[in-house]
């Protein structure tokens, strides 16, 4: 429980909070899905390379599944699954013009780090199944989930493609949003680790 009166200024630290594991997962995811998705939209006809790319987004997913069980504090889903409640209430004060100083993945963040990882699971799913019937490229499992579900498989994967793009850019608008509104550089920790955060006094 904090110490502070309202409206006092908080008392801040620099902490280590970001993991080195975590912070090579998420430039290498970064890198990883915007390859995929160039390549998916203007790359050769012959997709090999966007399917081996695929295949390292999936291989990233993996580690991430297991570093939010056992990984370090920060780092596991427990952290920073809110509900709803401290969501709306976070929501509420998220305009407001001072850097939240927040020990990790704020409420919001949190829930946008849940959906950004179930739509990617998604996405690469349906392209293990997808098939694009061009008889050259159609994931590893088409053959074996029949044709209407691998035709299926790849509308959505297409639809996908999409709403990923549509996150990357709320994304990306978010850090602009907290770096020139709320003056809170949240790009630096995501590289060095460490965080300006509020210190809980007891």
């Amino acid at each position: 429980m904090s110490g502070q009166s309202p409206g006092a200024e908080p008392v801040v630290e620099s902490v280590r909070l970001w993991d080195p594991l975590l912070r090579l997962f998420h430039w290498a995811l970064t890198g990883a899905v915007v390859t995929a998705w160039v390549l998916g939209k203007w790359g050769p006809a012959i997709m090999t390379w966007h399917f081996w790319v695929g295949y390292a987004v999936l291989g990233l997913l993996a580690f991430r599944l297991i570093w939010g069980l056992v990984g370090p504090r920060p780092a596991r889903f427990a952290s920073f699954a809110y509900g709803p409640g401290a969501i709306l209430r976070y929501v509420g004060g998220v305009f407001a013009r001072r850097p939240s100083y927040w020990p990790g993945h704020n409420p919001l963040g949190g829930a946008f780090v849940f959906l950004i990882l179930i739509v990617l699971v998604a996405q690469a799913v349906t392209g293990l199944m997808a098939d694009a019937d061009d008889f050259i490229n159609a994931g590893p499992l088409a053959a074996d989930v029949g044709r209407e579900t691998a035709i299926t498989a790849a509308a959505w994967h297409k639809r996908l493609a999409n709403l990923t793009l549509a996150l990357v850019v709320i994304h990306v608008g978010a850090i602009l949003f907290y770096r020139i509104w709320k003056r809170e550089d949240l790009v630096r920790p995501m590289i060095t680790g460490r965080k300006q955060v509020r210190r809980e006094e007891g």
